[in-house]
């Protein structure tokens, strides 16, 4: 009797054991890795508490060893994790120099002359992508207005949605072409007279909506005076002139 107990004993044993066994053994299949886009993550990205089934989550009631009695679950929250703020935009003025001037107004259409030495730095008024570059000199002296005007050039697309573009060049910066990302205050040229610059070195600057993005020269070269820009940024301001390019654009359907 007592070699009967003993093996009615392990028996009961080794079928609780059996009952408590690890959900995460080796006969598991291995989760399969999963990739998520940055940008879709940081907008609607679950919180780890979201994991759990929202059924499960019910008021359920639970045993309450103290009290004798039960007590309902905690709902536990579904909601997304809030989106991440956006980077703040940061404007340098375009003509890295110490001695630089420039007319608040321009011939024609709202743009700007920013006039300083042949060589000096051309820089990029904020991070971006670089949209047009010109490399060769084209321009014809008597020719009508047109897109040869600039001769070297290099457009941008800011991150704010503006483009930024400056012309007259003397230099194209090597490694600047479309498609390129720069930073704000990276080089992209040198300060020239090509096109129709007079002979005169300066920088033609203009501001304007992305529209087209390539090949429509007339807003390329400037829909906004970007005068008041200039002067915050060249003191270290940060005016955007994101709210005025957007009005023209609306008014204007990208139409100069």
């Amino acid at each position: 009797m007592r070699l009967l107990r003993t093996l009615s004993g392990l028996t009961i044993a080794a079928v609780f054991l059996a009952g408590c066994g690890s959900t995460g053994g080796s006969g598991s299949p291995a989760s399969t890795p999963q990739f998520v886009d940055p940008a879709a993550a940081t907008a609607a990205e679950p919180t780890a508490e979201a994991t759990t089934d929202p059924a499960e989550s019910a008021q359920a009631p639970v045993a309450d060893a103290k009290a004798g009695g039960t007590r309902p679950t905690p709902t536990i929250s579904n909601k997304p994790k809030a989106p991440a703020a956006p980077k703040a935009v940061k404007y340098t003025f375009p003509v890295d120099a110490s001695n630089v001037d420039f007319h608040t107004t321009h011939s024609k259409y709202p743009a700007t002359d920013l006039f300083a030495d042949c060589g000096e730095r051309f820089v990029a008024t904020t991070a971006g992508v670089v949209l047009e570059v010109t490399l060769v000199d084209k321009y014809v002296k008597g020719k009508p207005d047109g897109p040869l005007n600039g001769g070297l050039s290099v457009s941008i697309l800011g991150d704010d949605g503006v483009r930024y573009y400056g012309s007259h060049l003397s230099k194209v910066q090597t490694g600047i072409k479309a498609g390129v990302r720069v930073k704000a205050g990276q080089l992209l040229g040198k300060v020239g007279k090509t096109g129709n610059a007079n002979n005169v070195c300066h920088l033609h600057y203009g501001i304007s909506p992305g529209c087209a993005k390539t090949g429509d020269w007339k807003v390329r070269r400037g829909v906004v005076w970007p005068a008041k820009y200039l002067k915050s940024w060249r003191n270290g301001g940060q005016k955007s002139p994101v709210t005025e390019v957007k009005t023209w654009k609306s008014k204007n359907n990208c139409k100069a």
